[in-house]
């Protein structure tokens, strides 16, 4: 990994850590794979610091712009599958 997660200055130390796990949860899902469980239990602590549609697609575009790993795409496929499923990109 030779990027920097998008993080704001406005958020405490432990919503920067619950970011960054919702990143490497994702980039997980495209390198090994990922519980559906886990993935969206993340994503939902996500969406606690990060409420707003524009924001998250701005932090998630910012991601995929130096990672090439779609946020959007690997949420929605989370949605998507079975319960007790692996989410492989």
């Amino acid at each position: 990994m030779e990027y920097q997660y998008p993080i704001d200055s406005d958020w405490s130390t432990e919503e920067i850590i619950d970011v960054v796990h919702f990143f490497q949860a994702i980039e997980q899902a495209y390198e090994t794979g990922v519980e559906r469980a886990k993935l969206l239990t993340i994503y939902n602590r996500f969406k606690e610091i990060v409420p707003s549609k524009a924001q998250e697609k701005t932090i998630c575009g910012e991601f995929e712009d130096v990672s090439g790993y779609s946020s959007y795409r690997t949420i929605k496929k989370a949605k998507e599958e079975n319960s007790g499923s692996i989410i492989r990109m």
